[in-house]
């Protein structure tokens, strides 16, 4: 006896932006940390410690801030803060204004290393985007209004 198919609003699995979307992020984060890993950072590391970097002198960064900003999980970015910081890539002070919060700063090899790692990103979603050839601005835009 055949058991029932999946009851889906799709003919295939390609049909599904979702299914798609989970493939094409599970083949894009691989390249991503394969090629990180060489750097010792996890692709995640590289995402918080590259805002932190960015943002420098532009915006004091405390945890919870931060994982806004990166739309990150803030348990998950607590326990990234920490190896980071372990790793003296940044460091975490008391506010000026309220010593109960930590402001987040990359230390100078913090600033090093993500300045080495974009450059590894870059390159790796230049090729992977490369596919979309012009059309690869108008996706970028596409993804923006799902991303806000």
């Amino acid at each position: 006896m055949a058991q029932p198919k999946l009851k889906t609003q799709y003919q295939s699995p390609q049909q599904s932006p979702g299914f798609l979307l989970w493939q094409i992020s599970n083949k894009w984060q691989t390249q991503q940390k394969r090629a990180l890993a060489k750097l010792n950072l996890t692709h995640v590391q590289f995402v918080l410690l590259a805002c932190i970097v960015w943002e420098l002198g532009n915006i004091e960064f405390n945890q919870k801030q931060l994982a806004t900003y990166a739309k990150t999980d803030p348990m998950m970015t607590s326990q990234v803060l920490r190896s980071l910081e372990k790793k003296q890539l940044l460091t975490r002070k008391p506010s000026k204004t309220d010593g109960r919060t930590l402001i987040l700063n990359p230390t100078p090899t913090g600033i090093d290393l993500a300045n080495k790692a974009v450059k590894v990103v870059e390159e790796i979603d230049k090729a992977f985007f490369s596919y979309l050839g012009p059309e690869k601005d108008q996706f970028t835009k596409l993804m923006l209004l799902i991303a806000n």
